[in-house]
């Protein structure tokens, strides 16, 4: 029996690499010409401040940064905190200290008192929400209210989307399923991942336009001719799902991931010659605005800040410009104005436009959470489905990838 795994991500590897430790059949196909998926780790060049803006740190020293997920969330349970020191990568469990502002900049202790007493305020009016019918996160805090804007910033980290448009309930099943250790990777969450696929067989640039699912043998269609299979795992984003014809149709399927949209965050790569703070240190650019970056200074104690947007405001950005340039003036406006040609930039992402995948990771749209289990659920024991959108908890999440790729991957198994 063979077996197609159709994306390259987090969770096609994960099945794939599952099956192909098992002894079956199996290829891997991925759309674009890298794996990873939105696990991608990205190697920048420092420059070399010493020679008058090329280094301090040498001309050709180079760093790993992580372009999509970069954090091990829940990592004491997450999968792949286990298989990253298995396989010898480092992890570092240092706090990520998003609850702290350094030196208290633009955002004074007494406010971080308020504010976090807002946040418990809200937080518990959702959660004694949950026994009635879904309503969106915006519903338990006044628009008025002089910390809606900071929530909104972080319903963007976290969900890739603004307060009104997140689902109580799916909201829910993921905080009431975290936890609060979350650790990281010198070497990139990316490199992890991809590492993962070892001997995988795989086929890059070979995007599935077509699966004929009418007889036995399940055809494929691609721009390099047709693939055949007698199992298929789809592993993708639920953007993708548009994309493809199904024969017969799957108007449920493709329903239950626009149920379950895609949204947004982004990163600004930025180098700094001589930063003054710890490692591991954070900054959040205006807690009294929506649209404002959360600031990570000196990841791994590397010359660099990594700006992270979400939601209305990464969509806010036309182009990696736009975001660049918004991230190095919010630094400047706390560092001061001599900070501004110590700051060079270095990269930016802009999901939205990245070709088969058009976003960050998904939400359920309010009164749709059970979208998860209509887009995970198995057609004919033929057709599998997996990613972060399948998650009943881990969701926006690579280690929630990963368990439902090895979930699809035993599925199969158990069905031959």
């Amino acid at each position: 029996m063979r077996t197609v795994v159709i994306g390259g991500g987090a969770a096609g590897i994960a099945a794939a690499r599952r099956l192909h430790d098992a002894g079956a059949e199996v290829l891997l196909v991925e759309a674009s010409g890298q794996l990873g998926g939105r696990a991608r780790t990205w190697s920048l060049r420092l420059p070399d401040w010493s020679r008058g803006g090329e280094g301090r740190n040498g001309a050709d020293t180079t760093i790993p940064v992580d372009a999509g997920c970069g954090w091990l969330h829940s990592a004491g349970r997450n999968p792949w905190t286990r298989i990253a020191e298995r396989d010898g990568f480092t992890v570092d469990r240092s706090s990520p200290n998003w609850g702290r502002q350094w030196r208290d900049l633009g955002f004074p202790a007494d406010e971080q008192r308020a504010f976090r007493t807002a946040w418990d305020r809200w937080d518990e009016a959702a959660h004694d929400a949950l026994d009635g019918p879904d309503r969106p996160l915006s519903a338990f805090i006044a628009d008025d209210d002089p910390w809606r804007p900071m929530l909104d910033a972080i319903s963007g980290y976290a969900n890739g989307a603004p307060l009104d448009a997140v689902s109580l309930h799916d909201w829910a099943a993921y905080e009431d399923a975290a936890t609060d250790d979350n650790w990281a990777l010198p070497a990139g969450y990316g490199t992890l991942v991809v590492h993962h696929a070892g001997p995988v067989p795989v086929r890059l640039n070979t995007p599935v336009t077509r699966i004929n699912h009418r007889n036995r043998i399940i055809r494929l269609d691609t721009p390099a001719g047709p693939i055949e299979a007698d199992r298929v795992i789809l592993a993708l984003p639920t953007t993708a799902y548009a994309d493809i014809v199904f024969d017969p149709p799957l108007p449920d399927k493709q329903q239950a991931a626009a149920d379950l949209p895609l949204g947004l965050a982004d990163k600004v790569f930025i180098a700094v010659d001589g930063p003054e703070w710890p490692a591991h240190g954070h900054l959040t650019g205006n807690p009294h605005r929506a649209c404002t970056a959360s600031h990570r200074l000196s990841p791994f104690g590397r010359p660099i800040v990594e700006s992270f947007f979400g939601g209305s405001c990464a969509g806010a950005m036309r182009t990696p410009q736009d975001a660049t340039a918004f991230a190095l003036d919010e630094l400047v406006t706390l560092l001061g104005s001599d900070w501004r040609h110590r700051l060079r930039p270095l990269a930016a992402t802009h999901w939205r436009t990245e070709p088969f995948i058009r976003g960050s990771y998904s939400h359920a749209k309010v009164g749709r959470a059970d979208a998860r289990a209509r887009l995970a659920a198995p057609v004919d024991d033929r057709l599998f489905f997996a990613g972060e959108a399948c998650s009943p908890h881990d969701f926006s999440t690579a280690h929630g990838a990963y368990a439902t790729g090895i979930a699809a991957a035993d599925a199969v198994r158990a069905s031959g």
